[in-house]
């Protein structure tokens, strides 16, 4: 998965995850990607740095008229689907398959598993993003 920060005409900023950057051009040349606070069409890629922190602008409103963002842990749960439905696992060898596919070892594809912390902190120093999740714990796990 990238990310990519994106603004719309209006200048709402947010994220967008995509497969590639070529996925990301695709949808936009189909008119799929659209802004969550205002539903505009126009939106465009920003540049994006790593490790940089700023003040975090607060969030506007949505318009008058528009209705609400559906159920939260709804959306989150369709999230994780998502992703686990178009994503390779690839277990504990998460870090350094990470690393083969940003040096174009292994081909560029999706993928989940496991890291440590210093694992993932490791990726993001050589500029290779990731998006550490909760592992939910199993059945077993719950007693």
């Amino acid at each position: 998965m990238i990310i990519f920060d994106l603004t719309c005409s209006a200048d709402h900023r947010f994220e967008g995850w995509f497969r590639s950057a070529e996925d990301f051009s695709r949808q936009e040349a189909d008119g799929m990607v659209l802004c969550p606070y205002c539903g505009s069409h126009e939106v465009k890629r920003l540049p994006s740095a790593v490790h940089v922190a700023s003040a975090a602008a607060p969030m506007p409103a949505p318009e008058a008229g528009r209705r609400p963002a559906a159920d939260p842990l709804a959306a989150a749960k369709r999230f994780v689907e998502e992703m686990i439905r178009h994503s390779d696992d690839v277990g504990s060898a998460f870090a350094e398959e990470a690393r083969r596919i940003h040096y174009r070892e292994s081909p560029e594809r999706a993928i989940r598993g496991v890291a440590t912390a210093d694992e993932c902190a490791a990726l993001q120093e050589e500029g290779i993003d990731v998006l550490r999740l909760p592992r939910p714990k199993k059945r077993e796990e719950l007693n």
